[in-house]
C-alpha cells in the first residue's frame, strides 16, 4: 500500500470515528415504553425523542407499540410517523405496515429483545421468559406477534376423557374428527373441540404424544414430545410467527415451531432437536367410525365451558379468505384457505411439498416423491389422505376400503400403518397432515406446489 492510500485510508477512520461520537445513543427502552404513558403530554415527549434520533431499526419496536397506545392522540402521531418511514397510507392497518417491515431489513434494534420482554410483561408477566437479548433465535423477533391470548390461556387438553364411539352421541357423521391409530390405540379428536384448545396432551399406546392444532393455518400435527430420552412438556406461548402458533416448553421457555416441531427461539435453539412426526388423519367422524368401530373420542366433558358445536369456533375466520395476521408474502395460486396436503423430506425440509386437496380428492391414487423418498397418496370418500412409501411400485386402484392394487394386478392390504403385500412385504405410513395453502408456504416459501 503506497503512503497516499494509507493516507486516506486514515482519514476515513477518522472520519467514520467521528460520526460514531457524534451519533445519538440508541433510544432507551423506557423511553419507548414511554410512549404508552396515559399522560398525553408525556407520551408525546417519549415519541418526539424517538423521532428526534430516528433509526430505521426504530420501526418495529415502535409498530408493536401502535397497538397498545391507550391515548387516541398519541396513536394518531405514532402511526402518522410509521405512515412517513414506510410511505404507505395505510388507514390503521397494523398488517399492511408490517408486511412493508418484512419486505426490507431495516437493522436490528439493539435493545430489542428487552424491549419485547418488557412490553409483553405487561400484559403477562411471564412473557419476559421468552425474551432477552440472550437468547439463541433462528428467526426475525418482529416476526413473532403476540396473539391476543395470555400464556396456555387457550388451554390445552391432557389426558382427556375419552369415550367409545356408541356413547358420542354428539358427533354427525360429517363431523371433522382427526383420527390417530397407533400399536392397536385407536382415538379421534373432534375439530370442533380442538379448535378452542389447539393441543391435546394424551399418552396413547404407552407414549406421551401431543397434537398440536393450529386454527389460524389449518394443520393439525401429532408429536412425539420425547427426544433422546428428554420428555419436552409443551405449552401454548400466546404469540405467533406467521400466522402459526408458538410453543414452549417448560423447563427452558424455549419457543418452539409447530409447523416445525423444533425450538427457535431460547436456549434449546441449535442443539440439534427436533420432534418426531407421527401419523394422523383428516376425516369425517362416520368415516373414521366405519373403518374403526372401537375407537375411542373426545368426550365433551373437558372441564372447561365452550360451545363445542360444530362449527362454532373461528366461525367468522373461516367464512372468509381473509387473515386475521399478516405474513410476509402470499401465492394467489391457490386461495389462501385451501386445503393442502402437506409433507417435508424425512429429517430436514430440504424438498416441502404442498399437494392440493382437490387435486387429490380428484385422483384417488397419487404417486410422487419428497426428496428421497417415493411415496403414494390415497385419499378415500371423505377427502382423507394417507401416505404410503412405494419403494420402486406403482399403484393402480384402491377401493377406497381395504383393497390396493398394484400395477401387475397384485392386492395389498391397507391398515393406518401400513401397506401389506404379497408374502407379507410391506410399505410403512409416512406423516403428513393438512394444512392452509397461505400457512405452509409462509413457513416454506420454496415449496413445490401440485395442484
Amino acid at each position: 500500500m503506497n503512503l497516499r492510500n494509507l493516507l486516506a485510508m486514515l482519514v476515513l477512520c477518522a472520519l467514520w470515528l467521528t460520526a460514531q461520537a457524534q451519533a445519538p445513543a440508541p433510544v432507551p427502552v423506557q423511553v419507548f415504553l414511554g410512549v404508552l404513558n396515559s399522560n398525553p403530554q408525556a407520551a408525546s415527549a417519549s415519541l418526539a425523542r424517538i423521532r428526534k434520533g430516528w433509526r430505521d431499526a426504530y420501526t418495529a419496536p415502535l409498530l408493536e407499540l401502535a397497538g397498545f397506545v391507550p391515548v387516541l392522540s398519541v396513536q394518531v402521531e405514532v402511526m402518522a410517523q410509521l405512515e412517513r418511514v414506510t410511505g404507505l397510507r395505510s388507514g390503521g392497518d397494523l398488517n399492511a405496515l408490517y408486511e412493508w417491515l418484512w419486505a426490507r431489513d431495516p437493522g436490528a434494534y439493539t435493545d430489542y429483545g428487552e424491549f419485547k420482554a418488557a412490553l409483553y410483561e405487561q400484559v403477562d408477566p411471564r412473557f419476559r421468559e421468552y425474551f432477552d437479548k440472550q437468547r439463541k433465535t433462528i428467526i426475525r423477533l418482529d416476526e413473532i406477534r403476540w396473539g391476543g391470548v395470555w400464556r396456555d390461556g387457550i388451554p390445552p387438553l391432557k389426558n382427556p376423557k375419552m369415550l367409545p364411539a356408541k356413547q358420542a352421541t354428539y358427533l354427525a357423521d360429517d363431523n371433522i374428527v382427526f383420527g390417530v391409530a397407533i400399536d392397536g390405540d385407536v382415538r379421534a379428536y373432534p375439530k370442533r373441540i380442538l379448535a378452542w384448545h389447539e393441543m391435546v396432551k394424551d399418552r396413547i399406546a404407552g407414549r406421551e404424544l401431543n397434537g398440536v392444532y393450529c386454527t389460524l393455518c389449518g394443520s393439525m400435527i401429532l408429536y412425539d414430545a420425547t427426544v433422546k430420552g428428554v420428555h419436552h412438556e409443551l405449552g401454548t406461548s400466546g404469540f405467533l410467527y406467521r400466522s402459526n402458533k408458538l410453543m414452549y416448553d417448560h423447563a427452558t421457555k424455549s419457543l418452539w415451531s409447530t409447523l416445525g416441531g423444533e425450538p427457535v427461539v431460547g436456549p434449546l435453539v441449535g442443539k440439534g432437536i427436533e420432534l418426531q412426526t407421527l401419523r394422523v388423519v383428516t376425516t369425517t367422524w362416520g368415516a373414521w367410525k366405519k373403518r374403526h368401530p372401537g375407537t375411542t373420542v373426545l368426550a365433551l366433558d373437558t372441564g372447561h365451558q365452550r360451545d363445542y358445536d360444530e362449527g362454532a369456533a373461528y366461525r367468522d375466520y373461516f367464512a372468509t379468505d381473509r387473515l386475521m395476521f399478516g405474513v410476509p408474502k402470499l401465492d394467489t395460486r391457490l386461495p389462501n384457505k385451501a386445503e393442502v396436503l402437506a409433507l417435508r423430506s424425512p429429517g430436514k425440509p430440504a424438498d416441502p411439498l404442498a399437494i392440493a386437496a382437490d387435486f387429490l380428492a380428484a385422483n384417488r391414487v397419487y404417486h410422487d416423491r419428497v426428496g428421497a423418498q417415493a411415496f403414494v397418496v390415497l385419499t378415500d370418500a371423505s377427502g382423507a389422505n394417507r401416505v404410503y412409501e412405494s419403494a420402486n411400485l406403482r399403484f393402480s386402484s384402491w377401493d377406497g376400503d381395504a383393497d390396493v392394487r398394484d400395477s401387475s394386478g397384485k392386492s395389498w392390504k391397507l391398515s393406518e400403518d401400513r401397506l401389506t403385500g404379497p408374502g407379507g412385504t410391506s410399505l410403512k405410513r409416512l406423516p403428513a397432515h393438512r394444512a392452509f395453502w397461505f400457512g405452509w408456504y409462509a413457513a416454506y416459501p420454496a415449496t413445490r406446489l401440485v395442484k
